[in-house]
Order: structure tokens, then sequence, then C-alpha cells
């Protein structure tokens, strides 16, 4: 969902792809075919940052808000997509081709300006092919790349690197908490079904630094960063349109995740839900009666035509929690012709409310999907 990640597939592409991948059959196999999640994920770090190559589909979605010495303030976005399009197809050295691989690998990154409403994205793909793309594990590091652009795991820093035509990350990710589990144990149910679910935990608060350049300017920026991670082989429930997913990183030291499966006519599934981290990185799973999110204004994208939600209440019942979310600029949408060919809305958000009688401020990260068009794809 990044996003909820689960739901952020790209197997779409696999017939696309079949040709290039080496190898004959269909190229967009039944998820019957992969290995199915069905319980408790039992996690293991730092093992289970690196790749799950069995699975249909994962990913390593990473998203902060920045600011610069002078103050400026900016949000940023880098995600690496793996597909697996072919469950059968050998891995082995001993592989006919150095071309041959099952795994697609894809990429989106972007940077928002909120003080000139400046937006830049760029998208890529590449097989895990001949060093071109691949996430690997050595030790206690985890290596994910596409061409140019990495995310390099280390126990005491994860470290980003993204170039484009526009814009340019460099930046130091320090976890301030430990990663926190989804569901039961990392099992996040997504659907009724058991095997309708993926593996799920985050970084839900990492401490920030680097160097940022974009629209010819370079600064130098510190803030606050979320990670995802998530492998799943499920499908995507029946009767889903899309996703509004939610990080949210108050000023006590708390966070929250949400995400709402959007069924066809604008209601939320039964299926949606999050999890509440305390100060202490304690969490507690939530659940579809414990959230009420309503949708207040609306923006429409020059580009896409589609109509995005642009401003919620968010209200979580059990906490006591009644907050107002804003996007820091509108636009914030992107088209990813190179890569997922899905256009979404996914930008740096404020949010303002109380817990109790407390007041309460925090910064974040929304993503919608479906809005464009439906999404109508497997996990």
């Amino acid at each position: 969902m990044k996003a909820v990640p689960w739901y952020r597939s790209i197997a779409a592409l696999g017939a696309l792809w079949l040709g290039l991948l080496g190898g004959a059959g269909p190229a967009r196999a039944d998820a019957a075919d992969y290995p199915a999640i069905t319980g408790p994920c039992d996690l293991v770090f730092p093992q289970d940052h690196g790749p799950h190559p069995a699975y249909r589909t994962e990913w390593w979605y990473y998203t902060g808000n920045l600011e610069s010495d002078a103050g400026r303030r900016f949000g940023y976005q880098l995600t690496f997509f793996r597909s697996r399009l072919r469950p059968d197809a050998d891995e082995s050295p001993e592989t006919a081709s150095a071309w041959r691989t099952p795994h697609l690998f894809l990429a989106h990154a972007a940077v928002s300006d909120p003080a000139t409403g400046r937006f830049w994205y760029a998208d890529r793909l590449s097989r895990a092919a001949l060093g071109m793309a691949g996430a690997s594990r050595e030790g206690d590091e985890v290596r994910v790349v596409l061409r140019d652009w990495s995310a390099h795991l280390q126990p005491q820093a994860h470290r980003l690197a993204a170039a484009a035509d526009d814009f340019r990350l460099d930046l130091t990710l320090v976890p301030l908490k430990s990663p926190v589990l989804h569901g039961d144990r990392g099992y996040s149910r997504k659907g009724s079904a058991p095997e309708q679910a993926s593996c799920y935990y985050s970084f839900t608060r990492l401490e920030t630094t680097g160097r940022l350049e974009a629209g010819g300017e370079t600064w130098q920026v510190s803030g606050t960063s979320w990670m995802d991670h998530e492998f799943s082989s499920a499908p995507l429930a029946s009767g889903l349109v899309g996703w509004d997913w939610f990080s949210l990183q108050f000023s006590d030291g708390s966070e929250l995740m949400l995400y709402l499966l959007r069924q066809a006519d604008g209601s939320f599934s039964p299926s949606s839900g999050g999890t509440f981290v305390a100060p202490d990185g304690s969490s507690r799973p939530l659940f579809a009666p414990d959230v009420v999110v309503t949708p207040l204004v609306t923006w429409k994208s020059p580009a896409s035509g589609a109509v995005y939600p642009a401003r919620w209440r968010v209200q979580v019942k059990p906490l006591d929690l009644d907050l107002m979310v804003a996007p820091s600029m509108p636009a914030q949408e992107l088209q990813t012709p190179e890569s997922t060919r899905v256009t979404y809305w996914e930008g740096s958000v404020e949010a303002t409310g109380r817990v109790g009688q407390k007041p309460l401020v925090g910064r974040g990260f929304v993503e919608l999907t479906g809005y464009a068009q439906p999404f109508d794809a497997p996990l």
C-alpha cells in the first residue's frame, strides 16, 4: 500500500514483460501457484528486512517530511517494488541466459515543495538481471537497487539515494523505534479469506538527515521518515476499487497508520484497519469499527481529471483521538507510465487536533489510489 501497502501491486505488468523475462508460459500465474500467508509471520530481524523472493509481490516504501536549515519544508517518497512473474522459474546460477529472471523491479520517487507548489517525480523499471536491479542480504545488511537508485539497510541506519532529471535525494535515516509488526505479529488481514493477507511491518519514526536537490537548488535537510516493508501473494478482494492510506507522526512521539479499503459505493471495507504506536514503541491494532474518516473537501487533478479527497476528519474512538488532516499542497499526483502505469496521489500532509483533552499536531503522508481509475489488480 507502501501500501494497504500490500495492494501496491505491479503484477499486472506481467504479460507486457513476459518476452523480456526469457520464458514461455503464462506471465501472470494464479495466486495459488505462490506461497500463501495465512497466519502470524514470525518475522525476525535483520533477516526479514531482506527479500522474500518466493512471494508474488514485495515493496520497501519510504516517505518523509524534511526541513532545510532555513526552515523550508519538503516531502519525499522513495519506493522499490519487486514482482515475481513466474513462480516456477529457475533462479539457479546455471540458467541458460544471464538475462533470465522471474523478477521485475520498479521504483517511484518524488519531492514536494509546498513553498512554491512544485512537485517533481520519476519512475523506472528493470529486470533483476545483470546487476541492473535486485534485492539482497549479506549478514546484517540489505541492499535494494534499481540502477543508480538504492536503499541500503544497515543495523544503525538506512541510506537512500535517488537521482532524476529535476531532483536528487541523498539521505540517512536512523530508526528511533524498533520495527512495528502490524496485525497479528505481522499477519495483516486485507480480506475475509485467511490468505487475503500480507506480512507487514514498519519503522514508524526514523530521524532523517542529508541533502536534497530540486529545481536547480540544493539544501541540507533534516526531519522524520516512515518505512513500510510488505510482501504477499494474495489476490485483491473482489468489490474493492482502491484504498486510502495514512501514516501520521505526532508531536507527543506517537504514530498512527490507517488503511481504508474502498468499495465501489465509496464506503470502506470491514477489512480496513490500522495500528497505533505509543511514544514508548508499544503498539495496538485498530479495526474498522474503531475508525471514522470523513472526507471534507476535494481537489481535481488538471492532469488526470481525477477528483481526490483533500481534507479529512480522522477519529479513532478507542484513543479519543480527533484530527483534521490536510495536504501540505494539493498537487501531489504521480503518473507512472515507465513502471506501474498507475495514477495515484501520494503526498505530505499536516494534522492538528486532540487526544483526549490534550492538543496534538503532526505530519505524515497519505496515499490515495483508485480515483483516476478503479484499481483491479492482485495484492
